[in-house]
């Protein structure tokens, strides 16, 4: 028998109760330590806005310049689009055929490794390649998903003394490689302006004068802008290497580009045409404030990063890069998901101590014991940060569904360990009301320690598993598929995370807490005052509602 005779519990968990709370200096111990890898995983968990909801996709891009769609569709999206659709793990291929492009999307099955699913799409692919026309390679997209578009910029020219073809080559020739080479970032996308090109524009009459044809253009063309090697030429003990160098560097090159030499003058490129440095045709525009057009660049993060430290991280290089650009030239931020990711967990942060503070108020309200009020106080910021550490090495990001689910939490955290320290409270109070004794007799500390063991020990089990059956309650969430199941499972598993560790801190951390911290005089339930007007005006209730019990 315990002390004020009451008959401890048994089983696993009252034994866990009465070692945590012989033992405290050790509990605390591995209590802190869980903690601090918490902290740890609390400042390496991915941040963003809201969760990933995209399916997983891999998109094969192809080009076919000049052709229409009709025949894009025929040779190019349909041999793509019935080869990927014997994929495994394949739920939905979906082609699109454009004027000079193709795009197939294949979606594979929740819970699809992205990687696998790109592997697979690229075997699958190189049986394919042969049944393409000759010269189109298909290509994969970047390893990012939908939500992955997380910066976007603008080149602005405010002298004027850059064109628009001008600053795209800044772009694509400086920016845009800057940018790539940033851990997360899986591509930087150019948009607006013009890109710049080699144009010769053909004279059909100076062709048929001349009997040259146009195919006889494009394969001269095509063999003079490249080098050619050559052997080791040795004089005078010192070797020369030969080679032909042949790449177009101006117009000039490509006017000088023989067509057909023979009896009189050669025929050259600039015989039967005109060779001019032109735009390339463009399908859009981009557009900054009514202001006229600019050149633009699109961040898209890697699958499974950190979005903020990304945005943080191209804003950094962005600065860095600003030194070196044309006089004149700006980089004008139009999209930056950073604002809204620290919007989203500033909120829930504010949440999050908001409730602390207000839990934390009512339970001192009702003990009114410092000591013991500061039990179930401390569970709430331990569960929270343990519930981080699942979240990092589940890859769960901290965005506002899943935080949203700690603060669901929150509230019913504390339950067990207030119902643990309310036990002990009354379990005292009668003890020291019966003359607080040992069983020889002899008043002594260790007759009050058994008396919090026993008072933890006959409700500890009943309030855990009451507690693990509240964990639970977020189960059918789980069942949920795709789109919806993607939205909320990250509240359901952070919720159920923060419950579990709260059950586990209430046999644990709060026994070797009460074992400490409960200590002096204990005042009753009828000396607190909150507690005699709340008695006060229940009792009459509850004495009618007995006499009035129905039969």
């Amino acid at each position: 028998m315990a002390a004020d005779g009451v008959a401890p519990a048994r089983g696993p968990i009252a034994w866990m109760i009465g070692a945590c709370a012989r033992h405290p200096g050790i509990t605390l111990l591995f209590v802190a330590a869980s903690a601090a890898w918490g902290v740890w995983s609390v400042q390496h968990v991915p941040l963003d806005a809201i969760p990933d909801l995209s399916d997983v996709q891999v998109i094969v891009y192809t080009e076919w310049p000049g052709r229409s769609a009709q025949l894009i569709e025929d040779q190019i999206t349909y041999p793509i689009s019935s080869k990927l659709l014997a994929a495994p793990g394949v739920r939905a291929v979906r082609g699109q055929s454009f004027f000079g492009l193709s795009f197939v999307y294949a979606i594979f099955d929740d819970g699809t490794d992205l990687y696998w699913a790109r592997s697979r799409v690229l075997e699958y692919m190189s049986g394919v390649q042969g049944q393409l026309p000759s010269g189109v390679v298909p290509v994969i997209g970047p390893d990012a998903t939908g939500v992955g578009w997380v910066f976007e910029y603008a080149l602005v020219d405010r002298s004027g003394a850059l064109d628009l073809a001008q600053l795209r080559s800044l772009q694509d020739w400086n920016l845009r490689y800057a940018l790539a080479s940033i851990p997360g970032v899986a591509e930087v996308a150019s948009l607006g302006g013009w890109v710049r090109q080699y144009q010769i524009q053909l004279d059909p009459a100076r062709l048929a004068a001349l009997e040259v044809s146009t195919m006889q253009v494009i394969e001269a063309v095509r063999a003079s802008n490249e080098d050619s090697g050559g052997r080791v030429l040795e004089l005078a003990s010192h070797e020369y290497v030969v080679r032909g160098r042949g790449y177009v560097k101006n117009v000039d090159d490509l006017r000088k580009i023989v067509l057909r030499a023979g009896e009189g003058a050669a025929v050259t490129v600039g015989d039967v045409g005109v060779v001019t440095l032109g735009p390339d045709m463009r399908r859009g525009i981009a557009e900054l404030d009514g202001q006229g057009e600019v050149v633009g660049g699109i961040v898209v993060m890697r699958y499974g990063q950190n979005a903020l430290a990304v945005i943080d991280a191209v804003k950094q290089r962005l600065e860095e890069l600003k030194a070196g650009l044309p006089a004149g030239v700006e980089i004008v931020p139009t999209y930056d998901r950073s604002e809204l990711i620290r919007k989203a967990t500033s909120t829930l942060r504010r949440a999050l101590i908001e409730e602390l503070a207000i839990v934390s108020l009512v339970i001192f309200v009702f003990l009114l014991h410092a000591r013991s009020a500061l039990i179930p106080i401390l569970t709430i910021p331990v569960g929270v940060v343990l519930a981080f550490v699942p979240m990092f090495y589940q890859g769960i990001t901290a965005n506002i569904m899943s935080l949203g689910g700690i603060a669901v939490a929150i509230g019913a955290m504390v339950d067990a360990s207030i119902i643990l320290v309310e036990n002990v409270h009354k379990r005292l109070e009668d003890w020291e009301h019966a003359g607080p004794r040992q069983p020889s007799g002899v008043i002594g500390p260790a007759a009050r320690r058994d008396v919090v063991i026993a008072a933890m020990q006959e409700v500890g089990p009943s309030v855990f598993f009451a507690l693990l059956v509240i964990t639970v309650s977020f189960l059918p969430i789980f069942t949920l598929h795709e789109t919806a199941g993607r939205l909320f499972k990250p509240l359901a598993f952070t919720k159920t995370y923060a419950m579990g560790f709260a059950a586990l801190l209430s046999v644990t951390l709060t026994p070797a807490l009460a074992a400490i911290a409960i200590r002096g005089h204990i005042r009753g339930e009828m000396q607190n005052p909150v507690s005699r007007v709340l008695i006060g005006l229940y009792s009459p209730v509850v004495r009618w509602v007995v006499r009035h019990r129905v039969p």
